[in-house]
């Protein structure tokens, strides 16, 4: 019995007994009130009489008369204690069962009409996951969008998702375009000009540097505390070599932070460096410490493909090889793209090949290194495609080994 029922019953038990029990117990009427209702029948017929009696219709002695009967009878029928008004005991029996048996078995019948009975008994069940978008399913959606806002162009926030998109998909071009329109129908929407900053600067080979650091500085005017400008504008600032700057920016956020976070941690580790240029702690001539810090920026190791799998992939199939902080945002801190013909492929993974300015590999303390192949050639990973991992590192980590083993669900 599921607590549906339950309460279905007690809900229909209460509406019952709310009607049922008036029609079971006696009525009693007042002696005030019974009172009350010969009086003012008395009343009445009183003023007929006196109106007979000035209009001629009756004599003197007959209104005397009339009026003495009128008041005996009143005397007779004032009520001195409350009485029972007589009643057919049967019929309001049989009226209170019909409503006992027939208001529940009418309500069944309405929910085994218009209701969903199997429901009843279904077993429990927790939220249905999200289902997954296929790269193609996402493709459609994207070229969707783009289609609506072509017929319906005053929409800035379908424009900034459109832009959102085409980042994802790589296409830096477009996406610059449709943020482009976003900013010229809100200019001051500090979301859509940080978005607009970070794909000029995708398509511009990852530089922050000129309008993208415009943008930015033009979003921090309308909104302060935006993370992902702060973010950006500190590693513009730092990439210009303005250290103290960077300090500032990514200072604000790290207040703002949560102390045990990824990207406070990150912060944290960045401040630091950039403190330490901005003090000449860092030589400008490459050093053997240089040389070894820029490997403690770096992963290396080798992507083998399982023999088990070697049948289902052809030489010019694509083959991603990216590292994801171990905790904290999902976005790929590095990339590269090889072919299968590749494999076994020594790779190397730095902060050049970050996916997002200021989102570098060095900024996370432990990193997971995947490979995947994709029939498609898609940077987005979709069913079918065949993937695997290593285990958490470290920044500098070498001889690392990952094997594809396993296809996408």
């Amino acid at each position: 019995m599921t607590w549906f029922a339950l309460v279905a019953i007690a809900l229909a038990g209460a509406a019952v007994l709310f009607l049922v029990v008036p029609l079971l117990r006696p009525r009693r009427v007042s002696a005030a009130s019974q009172r009350g209702a010969n009086i003012s029948i008395f009343r009445d017929q009183a003023g007929e009489l006196e109106r007979d009696l000035h209009s001629g219709a009756l004599g003197a002695a007959q209104f005397s008369q009339a009026r003495a009967e009128l008041e005996q009878r009143l005397l007779d029928e004032l009520p001195g204690t409350a009485q029972t008004v007589p009643t057919d005991v049967r019929t309001a029996r049989r009226a209170a069962w019909m409503v006992a048996v027939g208001l529940p078995v009418c309500a069944a019948l309405l929910y085994l009409y218009l209701g969903n009975p199997a429901a009843l008994t279904a077993p429990k069940r927790g939220a249905p996951e999200a289902p997954s978008i296929t790269a193609e399913q996402f493709r459609d959606m994207t070229e969707k969008l783009a289609s609506r806002l072509e017929k319906q162009p005053n929409d800035p926030v379908g424009w900034m998702m459109l832009g959102r998109a085409y980042k994802a998909l790589e296409r830096y071009t477009d996406a610059v375009h449709a943020l482009q329109q976003a900013e010229k129908l809100e200019p001051r929407n500090a979301d859509i000009l940080v978005e607009y900053a970070e794909a000029l600067a995708l398509e511009r080979g990852r530089t922050l540097e000129g309008e993208p650091t415009r943008l930015l500085e033009r979003a921090l005017q309308i909104a302060p505390d935006n993370e992902k400008a702060l973010t950006l504008a500190g590693a513009a600032a730092f990439g210009r070599n303005d250290y103290a700057g960077a300090v500032r920016y990514w200072q604000r956020l790290v207040a703002k932070l949560p102390a045990d976070s990824e990207l406070a941690h990150a912060l944290s580790t960045g401040i630091a460096e950039a403190k330490a240029r901005s003090a000449g702690r860092a030589p400008a001539a490459p050093s053997t410490a240089q040389r070894e810090a820029g490997a403690s920026r770096t992963v290396r190791g080798t992507v083998r493909l399982s023999p088990a799998l070697a049948t289902r992939v052809s030489p010019e199939d694509a083959l991603f090889v990216f590292a994801r902080a171990a905790e904290g945002p999902k976005m790929p801190l590095a990339v590269l793209k090889r072919r299968v013909k590749d494999l076994p492929l020594a790779f190397e993974l730095n902060d050049s090949m970050a996916m997002t300015p200021g989102l570098e590999l060095s900024s996370f303390p432990r990193v997971v290194v995947g490979a995947r192949i994709s029939k498609s050639g898609s940077a987005l990973a979709q069913a079918g495609d065949l993937q695997g991992q290593s285990q958490v590192v470290a920044p500098g980590a070498k001889g690392v080994l990952v094997t594809i083993d396993s296809a996408s669900p």
